[in-house]
């Protein structure tokens, strides 16, 4: 009986922990950098005390540790776990960082939500949405299947939002901003900018903000629509196509045909004094511009 507990013991202490809990803190630098690496399950950072960085979650049952460690003005937040362990791994991080610090983020298997970080951020996950709030700082997010939504306070900066299989979505940024997908609808919303790219293969490209003065525009798709809605006063140089749908458009000239064997339109022209330039192209499907 005495070796029969003693072997119980012996694998109980060898077995994994199932869901430990993790709660670990570093100082911090106000205005450091913030690096974070999980392969699987979901990280969450908000604004926190200015002073420190403060890791909680639950880790998975194959997790070794979650490594917090400070090097100079760098915090680095790593989930360690064998290479070739892929089951059992799925942590989740809910991570509190200082404001003012830049936040970069890799993951795998990974859902990514940041809010009130007013640093850089660089978001990367491969299967995973990624959600933002965006300040006045450079943001990029990138993921391989899953929506990324950008949603900014007005502050100037460039931000940009990729994924190859799902929906992007920006809104109420100002400066610059990208957003392209493969499968997918694209969209910046609610916006004050003097560049936009928009890009999709499949899907629609959707643009209802306000193209600055001497503003850039340029939207495409290859089986989509495009609807270009303009807030405020547009003036420049406007030039759209298909090769196969319509052009609606609501100010300016009518739209052409580019040949009476083929179905698809062309048009050309110049809308006031201004010098933006606002170009949109699609394959298969309608362009809709208004202001």
């Amino acid at each position: 009986m005495k070796r029969l507990v003693l072997v119980l013991t012996g694998i109980l202490l060898a077995a994994p922990a199932v869901g430990e809990s993790i709660d670990k803190r570093v100082d911090a630098a106000s205005d450091g950098h913030v690096r974070v690496s999980n392969r699987a399950g979901s990280v969450t950072v908000a604004a926190g005390s200015d002073d420190e960085v403060h890791v909680t979650g639950d880790m998975g049952r194959n997790v070794e540790d979650v490594i917090v460690e400070r090097d100079d003005d760098v915090v680095t937040i790593r989930v360690k776990a064998p290479k070739d362990q892929n089951r059992g791994i799925s942590t989740d991080l809910e991570i509190r960082m200082p404001a003012g610090s830049s936040l970069k983020i890799d993951g795998v298997s990974v859902d990514i939500e940041v809010s009130g970080v007013r640093g850089e951020q660089r978001l990367d996950t491969v299967s995973g949405d990624i959600e933002t709030e965006a300040f006045a700082a450079d943001v990029e997010a990138d993921t391989v299947s899953g929506d990324v939504d950008i949603t900014g306070n007005g502050g100037e900066a460039e931000f940009v939002g990729e994924t190859v299989s799902g929906d992007v979505t920006l809104s109420n940024l100002a400066g610059e901003a990208k957003a392209e997908s493969v499968s997918g609808d694209v969209a910046i919303e609610d916006s004050k900018l003097d560049r936009a790219d928009l890009e999709t293969v499949s899907g629609d490209v959707v643009f209802e903000a306000e193209l600055r003065p001497g503003g850039r525009l340029s939207a495409e798709a290859v089986s989509g629509g495009i609807e270009l809605e303009f807030a405020g006063t547009i003036a420049g140089r406007f030039e759209f196509d298909t090769h196969n749908g319509d052009i609606d458009n609501c100010f300016g000239p009518e739209p052409q045909r580019k040949s009476k064997y083929t179905p698809g339109m062309t048009l050309h022209f110049q809308e006031g004094d201004g010098d933006a330039r606002v170009t949109a192209s699609t394959v298969n499907g309608d362009i809709e511009i208004c202001r």
